[in-house]
């Protein structure tokens, strides 16, 4: 260290050395990501200049950190990619003019991960390696994550991401992607937060509201009141770290602000539609859980109304059962509350080949066998979920439900 700077780049004073904050670390990833891309650099060149620099980040800042830790990782990522062009043109001994360092410039401020979630979005890509490369890049999620998300395993997600990749190496992301992805992208993000990474959950409304600035499209709004209404329930989602279902939360815990911004979100995108042009399938989807943060306790929900907001959920499909699945299931359960719990459990029937090795299939099963009466069948169902749940949390959850099931004792509800 020399003259307050390790390795050419500023660092703070040894008297003023704040702790290192992982989290905080890891919010700057897509920013500094989408200002190498957006300046031009390749986009796998540019993730792995980033890994390498944060791999540094973590073994200088500890010591001695940066004033300006996005500056800190943009500039020393660029030095790597210089040095990863350098080293290229050594090897193949084309070394000249045409590698040069990258355009000089001061760190700009501003936003650019909006720029970043459309351009991952790349019309040469396949909508799923599109979600996925942005789930990666933008999201911050592990490969395991994504694979979670989309139901598949992780060395298939592995070979998707890689792919993609491929396909982008060399060209210019300057093509913005299709809305309808970025939209699934946002709601896949924040569905991974709000199963635990509140950060995620965070990142994800905050682009869903910068969406809404950038284009009149009611499903924008729709996603946006939909992430609102289920983030409003966040606080009671959890009690000392055990998973809460919807129907036990403490409701008084709810965030009536943000029911209230949800509602008002929602009514603003429905009023937008026309007959010619129905609500899409992320205002259906706030309109369920608006019905459910409206209800003063678990018992209060109107059910009638949610089975039919789920009518037409599944009717914007042309196969709900394997195009949206976890629609069907919800549906299930709705079913189950109006016509009764033997009626939702021949909903599930029709998901089994497509949903019967997953631990929500199980679990839904084991809440229908209860409000149909059959305590022993539902303490299976809750057992077989929970020896399939990947999160430690629903799987502690549904030993739990498991237990309380086989000692004969009904599931309360507040």
């Amino acid at each position: 260290m020399a003259d307050g700077r390790v390795d050419g780049v500023p660092v703070a004073p040894p008297d003023d050395r704040p702790p290192l904050d992982e989290g905080a670390l890891r919010a700057l990833v897509p920013r500094v990501l989408a200002g190498l891309v957006r300046r031009g650099e390749d986009f796998d060149a540019a993730e792995d200049a980033l890994q390498e620099a944060l791999l540094e980040a973590l073994r200088v800042w500890p010591e001695h950190p940066p004033r300006d830790a996005r500056a800190w990782l943009a500039t020393v990522a660029t030095r790597r990619l210089v040095d990863a062009r350098r080293s290229a043109a050594a090897r193949t001994r084309r070394e000249d003019a045409t590698w040069a360092e990258p355009r000089p410039g001061a760190v700009e401020e501003g936003d650019d991960t909006l720029l970043l979630l459309f351009c991952c979005c790349h019309p040469d890509l396949a909508p799923a390696s599109q979600v996925a490369l942005t789930l990666r890049a933008v999201g911050g999620l592990t490969t395991r994550e994504i694979a979670d998300a989309f139901w598949v395993p992780e060395a298939t997600m592995a070979q998707r991401i890689s792919r993609a990749k491929r396909t982008l190496r060399g060209r210019r992301l300057d093509r913005p992607g299709d809305l309808a992805v970025v939209l699934h992208v946002l709601y896949l993000v924040y569905d991974a937060g709000h199963a635990g990474r509140v950060d995620l959950a965070a990142e994800a409304i905050r682009l869903a509201r910068q969406l809404t600035l950038a284009t009149d499209e009611p499903e924008a709004r729709g996603l946006l009141a939909l992430m609102l209404l289920h983030h409003a329930r966040l606080p009671a989602r959890f009690d000392d770290g055990r998973l809460v279902p919807l129907d036990r939360q403490d409701r008084s815990r709810w965030d009536t602000r943000q029911v209230a911004e949800g509602v008002r979100v929602l009514q603003s995108a429905l009023a937008a539609q026309t007959d010619a042009r129905p609500p899409g399938r992320y205002q259906v989807q706030a309109a369920v859980a608006a019905l459910h943060d409206d209800a003063a306790s678990a018992a209060e929900t109107d059910w009638p109304q949610v089975l039919a907001w789920y009518d037409d959920l599944v009717a914007l499909s042309a196969d709900p059962v394997r195009q949206d699945p976890a629609a069907v299931l919800g549906r299930a359960v709705a079913v189950g509350h109006v016509l009764g719990g033997a009626a939702g459990l021949r909903e599930t029937d029709r998901l089994a080949g497509v949903l019967g090795d997953r631990h929500r299939w199980h679990a839904t099963r084991g809440y229908l066998h209860e409000l149909a009466g059959d305590l022993p069948a539902a303490a299976e169902a809750y057992a077989r979920g929970a020896g399939r749940a990947t999160n430690a949390a629903e799987r502690d959850h549904l030993v739990l439900e498991a237990a309380r099931a086989r000692a004969g004792r009904s599931r309360p509800v507040r």
